[in-house]
């Protein structure tokens, strides 16, 4: 189908013509095409003023007419395929955002505008972007494409590739999980012996929860033992066997200042193991600095990637892989071994040491003029990867801290957005379950310092309160209730441990644009207002959900071919 000439009205190529999107206005009669976010778009403009038709219907079924009603009506229209390829860059996404304004290519050498296109002339008259939600349970589909970015970000930490030199899968590096203390005794399952093939798959029998030969109550009168085998779906597990007796306030807290004891514990590791090389004789390393002043710095580094998951009973603990890097002196940003004289095993006497002496006290509060003591668990676990009969693999690990990059409290069964002053009180219970308590305890501790201080979350007078004269460093609590007080990000990283999502990112949008052929010349310009988040019905949502699922199988099955084609020829 090709554009009449005068005609005003945009026309859509057939199926298999290079991705049409929609109308492109130019400063003359020609037809043009040019790449807007990786689609093509052909126009004809007339020489004379006159009156444009509408390019596309706005009719389109309610929502009483069913989805089906709405996908045969969607596909019914001449410009089906059109809106197709218009959608694909948020097809699988559950809730894209709708983006309003403007779209210009200009010549990057003298920026010259060459063409300008409204999204008034697009399907829907409106471009879809993909909400880029990490989360699994808020968008599967965004949450599968950053987890295939964690992933890259992780192993190439481990193994090399995408800039990353493959030497560091020689360095020394180890896994280790740092868990939050008891703040009481909750519901676990326990399993001493492991008899089953895979833990993923773990049928083994556990061991009583809490089995105790004078079994009691608490000050409560709730039982301190409990003689359950419990199952891994059990829904009493990390539940506290007396909510009363829990410490749901220091808890609240130890989430909140957990990122400021991480970064003390990897301090005390470097220290640690530039002691190490100082008893050894090993050298200080002298680098030039931007000002031209030499500055010694140890000759070993240690470098992280690190992933944090929530516990059922709402601690969050952190998964973290630490590589040892050496230090070049020519060109401090390179990764090099570490000297000779260090080992993986100096890493983990550093890595239980830091843990074990490292501890942090918050300031003075209202309610704990002393402050909360914040430390690690006992459970500190550092495990070797790649050793001869070990389970843990590049490839294991880096799947493993990928899939908990794409959670967040979904473990625990609460999942909101932020909470403000009007929504609290639907999650915020001081008599409630333990979740409840703890969203309650994160706002009554981050309340304004002036407010009374024996409600909780009671009234919301008391939430809106006047904020205080001083910066409060336990306010973030009520910014990050919904989030049980941790606000810190699920997947970080050392800056010179691995790519960046960054640089992922730039090198899939720098692939679609060389595949749609692209001229490196010009630039895309757009100046874009939020319109809405959402597709227009559950039939669009069907229709382009279904044909992203369609095109990630026919990627599998191409992938599982040339691996096929690569095996036999080898």
């Amino acid at each position: 189908m090709t554009p009449s000439a005068g005609s005003g009205t945009t026309t859509i190529p057939p199926s298999g013509v290079s991705r049409p999107l929609g109308g492109a206005r130019r400063h003359d009669e020609h037809h043009q095409r040019t790449g807007v976010h990786g689609w093509w778009c052909f126009v004809s403009v007339p020489d004379t003023p006159q009156e444009e038709p509408a390019i596309f219907t706005t009719y389109r079924p309610g929502l009483a007419a069913g989805r089906d009603a709405q996908v045969l009506h969607r596909a019914a229209t001449p410009e089906f395929s059109g809106w197709l390829e218009h959608t694909r860059p948020a097809g699988g996404c559950a809730r894209p955002v709708r983006l309003s304004g403007t779209i210009a290519a200009v010549d990057r050498n003298t920026g010259r505008v060459l063409s300008e296109q409204h999204t008034d002339e697009l399907p829907d008259r409106t471009l879809y972007k993909a909400c880029g939600n990490r989360r699994e349970s808020a968008c599967p589909d965004c949450a599968w494409v950053y987890q295939g970015d964690a992933y890259q970000v992780v192993c190439r930490g481990l193994t090399g590739g995408k800039g990353i030199p493959a030497s560091v899968g020689r360095h020394p590096v180890v896994f280790a999980t740092f868990t939050a203390p008891s703040f009481g005794p909750v519901h676990h399952r326990h399993v001493p012996n492991h008899t089953c093939r895979t833990r993923q798959r773990c049928d083994c029998r556990p061991a009583p929860c809490r089995a105790r030969s004078n079994a009691g109550t608490c000050k409560h009168g709730q039982p301190i033992a409990c003689f359950a085998r419990h199952d891994a779906d059990d829904p009493r597990l990390g539940q506290p066997l007396c909510l009363d007796c829990y410490d749901h306030a220091h808890q609240v807290v130890w989430n909140h200042f957990s990122g400021e004891l991480w970064r003390r514990t990897k301090q005390a590791a470097e220290r640690h193991v530039a002691g190490r090389c100082r008893r050894r004789g090993i050298p200080k390393v002298g680098i030039v600095t931007a000002s031209g002043k030499v500055r010694w710095v140890p000759p070993v580094r240690v470098s992280h990637g690190k992933v944090a998951e929530m516990q059922r009973r709402g601690a969050v603990h952190f998964h973290v892989l630490l590589r040892l890097d050496g230090v070049d002196p020519d060109d401090p940003d390179a990764l090099v071994p570490p000297p000779d004289g260090i080992t993986v095993d100096d890493l983990e006497d550093a890595i239980h040491a830091a843990a074990r002496q490292i501890t942090v006290t918050t300031p003075p509060h209202h309610d704990q003029p002393q402050g909360w003591l914040v430390t690690w668990g006992e459970q500190v676990d550092v495990r070797r990867i790649n050793t001869v009969g070990g389970e843990l693999t590049d490839g294991k690990v880096a799947a493993y801290l990928a899939k908990y990059a794409t959670k967040a409290t979904e473990a625990t069964g609460h999942s909101s957005t932020r909470l403000t002053p009007s929504t609290v009180d639907d999650y915020a219970d001081p008599g409630g379950d333990h979740v409840a308590r703890l969203i309650d305890a994160c706002w009554h501790l981050g309340r304004p310092t002036p407010t009374d201080t024996t409600g909780g979350a009671a009234t919301a007078d008391d939430r809106q309160g006047i904020l205080d004269a001083k910066p409060n460093v336990y306010a973030g609590l009520r910014r990050w209730a919904h989030m049980l007080g941790f606000g810190g990000h699920f997947l970080t990283k050392a800056r010179r441990y691995s790519v960046t999502f960054g640089q992922l990112r730039e090198t899939r949008t720098t692939y679609r644009h060389e595949e749609d052929n692209e001229p490196d010349d010009t630039l895309t310009v757009a100046t874009l207002t939020y319109i809405g988040s959402g597709w227009l019905s559950e039939g669009d949502a069907l229709l382009a959900n279904t044909a992203a699922r369609q095109r990630r199988e026919s990627r599998r099955i191409g992938r599982e071919e040339l691996a096929h084609e690569t095996w036999v020829a080898a």
